[in-house]
């Protein structure tokens, strides 16, 4: 619902809250590299333990606490964040493996491939129409999609399931009734019994790696729960205060901080298949930021007169 006080909806009162998101999702890599020898399923587990009361005080100082109990007696929107909440774990899950095993840039290839099918899904399934540009955009990261077919085969799954399922999910956190917050917290409270089943079974058998091996450890797992919830919510934030188009243009700074980790930071080898395909993505991408570029200029000029 919108609120009459709500503020304008324009780049530069939104700008500060997406740069932080981008930012934290950009680095975390290095965040999670600290817990390289933790099991990649235990990182998950407790990264959605501790995201839950995170969720709750941040809620209750937002009186959100309502929207959230609202929702969970709403079957029909129970059933769409349980799909949400499967899709958000398996692409946490397949990132956390990323940077566990040193492919930064399968994963960032990944996410720079999410809003072309974010165009995709929207025109299969909201109905939605392709522009030119925009058709052209999806067609050169298809022929950069299938130089990884013939090149990088053994990590291609990583980039094509982050996109997929962070995509995906995106759609269905589009059409569900509940806001962002809300509905995190919901998706983390229906993967909480897992979650905790998984952390409980890892400090049994106490292998000397998870939580509870060592403090620091046991902190920075806990910790993992702040690095999920805060972006999350300046997200939401930079969302409500800007328009969702100037807010594609900044999403792509996550992932080219995360390329840059990988090829500068962790030395990555950048394979022949992997920079043609780069380069092809980015060509999509300058296309498809012009295309975005020059409907916000139209919309503007149709306001103004």
């Amino acid at each position: 619902m919108n609120q009459p006080n709500a503020p304008a909806a324009t780049p530069q009162r939104g700008l500060p809250y997406a740069l932080g998101a981008y930012a934290i999702w950009g680095f975390v890599p290095l965040f999670f590299k600290l817990l390289a020898d933790v099991p990649p399923v235990e990182v998950l587990a407790q990264r959605i333990v501790w995201s839950l009361p995170l969720c709750f005080v941040i809620m209750a100082f937002r009186r959100q606490i309502g929207d959230y109990l609202a929702a969970l007696k709403d079957w029909r929107v129970l059933r769409l964040l349980l799909a949400s909440s499967v899709l958000i774990a398996l692409n946490w899950l397949v990132y956390i493996h990323a940077v566990f095993t040193d492919h930064l840039l399968a994963a960032s290839l990944g996410y720079y491939l999410n809003p072309l099918i974010n165009v995709l899904l929207g025109m299969v399934f909201l109905g939605e129409r392709l522009s030119r540009l925009q058709a052209a955009a999806v067609v050169i990261a298809g022929i950069g999609v299938a130089i990884l077919l013939a090149g990088a085969l053994d990590t291609l799954w990583i980039s094509l399931t982050l996109a997929l399922s962070f995509g995906t999910y995106g759609l269905i956190r589009k059409i569900v009734p509940v806001g962002s917050l809300p509905g995190l917290a919901i998706e983390t409270t229906l993967l909480l019994p897992l979650s905790a089943a998984a952390a409980a079974y890892y400090l049994w058998i106490g292998d000397g790696r998870g939580f509870g091996a060592s403090g620091e450890i046991s902190w920075l797992l806990a910790a993992a729960g702040v690095v999920t919830a805060v972006p999350l919510l300046l997200f939401a934030t930079a969302a409500r205060r800007m328009s969702y188009a100037a807010l594609g243009f900044v999403q792509y700074l996550a992932p080219s901080i995360v390329f840059l980790l990988g090829l500068f930071v962790f030395d990555e080898p950048l394979k022949p298949a992997q920079l043609f395909s780069f380069l092809l993505i980015w060509t999509s991408i300058a296309v498809f930021s012009f295309d975005m570029w020059r409907k916000m200029r139209a919309d503007r000029m149709v306001a103004v007169a």
